[in-house]
């Protein structure tokens, strides 16, 4: 199930500049999410980090990856309408730089998803290689 933009902004409630994922290119409900984020050059936090080398900061990459995993939890019908919080993050780690012109393919599958909270173990990556992983906690609210 491919969603765009716009199909994303009537399941998570993130509007620019702070949505950070283009679009979802595989969605199993409650199971599994893959998104996609296409790094621009006009993106607003490299006007600061760096300017003369600018990367994507690995907080807006564990950012991107959540709202992923919310679109999955925010998807299911007991949740619909509701908002995702982020509860926790572990074991984050960053192998890749990203910079502008680089698709960033950010997949997360749900671990245990109760009534008010779940996690999720998440991943980005670039070309094939692993850009980032770690665990996320989410709360629904």
């Amino acid at each position: 199930m491919n969603l765009d933009r716009n199909q994303i902004m009537e399941i998570i409630p993130h509007r620019d500049p702070f949505l950070l994922i283009d679009e979802i290119v595989e969605l199993e409900i409650g199971k599994r999410v893959v998104a996609m984020k296409y790094v621009r050059e006009d993106e607003y936090y490299f006007k600061g980090h760096f300017p003369q080398y600018k990367i994507m900061p690995g907080v807006l990459i564990v950012e991107a990856l959540a709202q992923t995993g919310a679109v999955g939890i925010l998807s299911m019908e007991q949740n619909k309408g509701k908002l995702a919080y982020f509860g926790g993050i572990k074991e984050a780690k960053f192998r890749r730089k990203v910079v502008p012109g680089d698709s960033l393919r950010l997949e997360v599958a749900l671990g245990r998803v109760r009534s008010k909270a779940g996690t999720g173990t998440a991943e980005a990556w670039l070309s094939g290689q692993l850009a980032c992983r770690c665990e996320i906690m989410f709360v629904i609210g």
